[in-house]
């Protein structure tokens, strides 16, 4: 989920924690408690700050090591011994426990995006993603928000949060039954289809859908059970030969593939350099795939720039890979 949804997960739980009786009435606790449910709703995040780094970092780790199971063990003890030692009195079992609770649910919600988490790691560092929120929901996002107006005007908190929750759960539960819907439209559009991706988008009904037959790629989107096909790409196998081999070893590439179960590829020459070009068919926006993988090899197969990322222009894309020549 988006940092902003964290936030008012975060909030809620706070608002939770006055069913714990030592919360209630004991305010070194509750104020420690308060402060291990904000910074756990977040700290699995903490891998944000690799963009900083380069596009082909983020993409390879974000989600992954900092949500894994160790982790999520080690954050709640990272968090509550300091906070427990700053604030004298406060009850360390009680900060742990509840602290665990946030870093547990922003793990378990992440889940539920088409990006999704290495959460079983390190027992596979296979990603699990449902695919039925969005990043940014606003249903969940506004329920929250209710929820802790409500609290704010004078409702008891624990009964406003619960029923919050159980909101939520009827919403979780709608969500796969549409998704599920969405795949048997799809696969009555595509009756050789072999592999669908459907991922959600911010409105209720509407889904992204990128599906793979035995010779085609399709790209399209569903309204409720209506299927529209947009794109129809004839499926081909990418060369193995020295130029593609060259470009595979790529960091950028290499993060792109990944990340990226479906897409399709274009080799261009352009005189001084050939581009090996990756195309994510997840992603289709106004009649553009924004997320590629772009390498830039020279007749001496040396790469000569590559990048890999959310480009919405070919003119921003071709700034990008002279920026990355000239760092280079």
């Amino acid at each position: 989920m988006d940092t902003g949804t964290h936030i008012v997960m975060g909030l809620a739980l706070c608002g939770l924690a006055h069913a714990d009786p030592l919360v209630a009435e004991h305010t070194a606790t509750a104020s420690v408690v308060y402060a291990g449910l904000m910074l756990g709703s977040q700290a699995p995040d903490i891998d944000t700050v690799l963009k900083l780094r380069n596009n082909a970092v983020y993409i390879r780790n974000h989600r992954g090591f900092t949500h894994s199971i160790p982790m999520m063990l080690a954050w709640p003890l990272i968090i509550a011994v300091p906070l427990s030692l700053i604030v004298p009195g406060s009850d360390f079992l009680h900060v742990w426990l509840w602290t665990q609770l946030a870093v547990f649910l922003h793990v378990f919600v992440d889940i539920f995006n088409s990006y999704g988490t290495q959460a079983l790691r390190p027992f596979s560092d296979r990603w699990v993603a449902l695919g039925v929120i969005n990043t940014f929901d606003p249903y969940i996002f506004g329920t929250h928000v209710l929820a802790l107006l409500a609290w704010l005007l004078g409702a008891d908190p624990v009964r406003t949060v619960v029923v919050l929750y159980a909101v939520l759960v009827v919403y979780y539960i709608v969500r796969f039954a549409v998704q599920s819907a969405v795949r048997s439209a799809v696969k009555r559009t595509i009756p050789d289809a072999e592999e669908i991706i459907i991922a959600p988008t911010i409105k209720f009904m509407q889904w992204r859908i990128a599906a793979c037959s035995g010779s085609h790629h399709y790209v399209g989107r569903a309204y409720g059970r209506s299927v529209t096909i947009y794109d129809k790409f004839r499926r081909r196998e990418i060369p193995d030969n020295e130029l593609v081999r060259t470009a595979f070893k790529d960091p950028n590439l290499r993060a792109f593939l990944s990340f990226s179960p479906i897409y399709r590829w274009e080799i261009t020459d352009l005189g001084q350099v050939c581009e090996v070009r990756l195309i994510d068919l997840r992603y289709r926006s106004k009649e553009y795939y924004p997320f590629v993988a772009v390498a830039h090899i020279d007749d001496r197969m040396r790469i000569r720039n590559s990048y890999t990322g959310w480009i919405f222009s070919e003119d921003k894309l071709r700034k990008k890979l002279q920026f990355a020549h000239e760092e280079g």
